[in-house]
């Protein structure tokens, strides 16, 4: 990811504006509506695109005191910024053989572990480093991805607890992840909490002593009061986007979408009735009219999946994408109008100026809105605005 620290003297070709300050609202938002539970900023996959160490910072000027991630290296990058502090908590849940045990040990990072290959790799980690590891024991409660299976609990508590009275570890948690908390009345729901309720007890029961119980993620964390327990993990609700249509849309739970995606139109040009447009003409015009390039494409990014369908905002107006997205490149029709080469195409935003929002997009694109967003690509720039306009960290 590239950032940009102020705002550029000629447009970019490309740009997603971040606004930390709608960031910090949301993370105040979401943590007025989890009363009592601790908040964890999960900033993998490069905070969803957003960038993940000014995201962490805001969240943390905002009151997180976690930071979450998936792997090892988005940990480690964390905890090397200056810009957090030293006792905000940083975890991270995605290991494989031969991961960087020692490194995240030394850096002070809460460690989750599945299973007993994980386990014993840590512990020797552990052994050389001269100090004990942090670790979360994490739970399948029906998810069926990462966790320790109800049968296997039992084992992987006991080995666990065999550790830290040698003093290679402190058990600082006990965790899970919803499978379909963004279904609302999903039978699976209140079937995981119970199944995590047990697990949880059998752990304590036989002398695990936890700093934190968790498995609400966003839409949990929004509409499951009763999964909050000592700590939530809100992750695409922090960027303002609805956890699920079915749940309600970001205004409905008081949330900004933080991204804005646009473009300067690379060319406009006038063409005749009857031309094909972009590869296979899969759009002919239906008449004379006027196109616009937008300098972006599915190597920044765009889905290619939603060519012919995708909306975007010029000159005032939804247009739709006219033909297929190409790598870096793809045409609107813009019926007639003439914008100058340089005009701005907003892909998605908040929606406040009427442009489409991320959900708009993954609609046309057959997806989630987690997608869109995430999978913006590092070419093109981050923009970060804060609250007034100030741009830049």
């Amino acid at each position: 990811m590239s950032e940009t620290a102020s705002r550029p003297t000629a447009p970019l070709r490309a740009r997603a504006e971040i606004d930390l300050a709608a960031l910090r609202a949301n993370v105040r938002t979401l943590r007025a509506r989890t009363p009592g539970a601790a908040f964890m900023a999960v900033v993998k996959a490069d905070a969803y695109g957003h960038g993940a160490l000014p995201c962490a910072r805001a969240a943390i000027e905002a009151g997180a005191g976690w930071v979450g991630t998936a792997t090892p290296e988005e940990a480690l990058a964390v905890r090397a910024d200056a810009g957090v502090p030293a006792d905000i908590r940083v975890m991270c849940w995605l290991w494989t053989p031969g991961g960087p045990w020692r490194e995240a040990i030394d850096a002070d990072i809460d460690i989750s572990v599945s299973g007993l290959w994980a386990l014993r790799e840590l512990t020797d980690a552990a052994r050389t480093a001269a100090r004990p590891a942090r670790v979360q024991l994490k739970a399948d409660t029906g998810l069926g991805r990462n966790g320790c299976q109800p049968g296997d609990w039992p084992e992987l508590v006991a080995e666990a607890l065999r550790a830290q009275a040698e003093g290679l570890l402190t058990v600082t948690g006990l965790w899970s992840h919803f499978a379909c908390a963004d279904e609302p009345g999903h039978p699976s729901i209140a079937a995981q909490l119970r199944l995590f309720r047990e697990m949880v007890a059998y752990a304590e029961e036989r002398g695990v002593r936890p700093e934190v119980r968790h498995i609400a993620n966003s839409p949990a964390a929004l509409t499951l009061p009763e999964t909050h327990f000592d700590l939530v993990r809100p992750g695409i609700a922090m960027y303002g986007i609805s956890p699920s249509p079915e749940l309600g849309t970001p205004a409905d739970f008081g949330l900004r979408p933080v991204m804005t995606l646009s473009a300067s139109l690379a060319l406009v040009k006038h063409v005749p009735g009857g031309h094909g447009v972009s590869y296979g003409h899969h759009y002919v015009t239906p008449g004379e009219t006027t196109l616009g390039l937008v300098p972006l494409g599915y190597g920044d990014g765009v889905p290619r999946h939603a060519s012919g369908t995708a909306p975007v905002l010029v000159d005032g107006k939804w247009r739709t994408v006219a033909g297929r997205i190409a790598m870096d490149q793809f045409v609107v029709d813009l019926g007639g109008d003439e914008p100058e080469p340089g005009a701005e195409a907003v892909l998605f935003g908040p929606g406040d100026r009427g442009e489409p929002t991320a959900e708009d997009w993954a609609q046309a694109a057959g997806t989630i809105a987690y997608e869109i967003v995430t999978r913006i690509g590092a070419r093109v720039p981050r923009v970060y605005v804060d609250e007034g306009g100030r741009r830049g960290e």
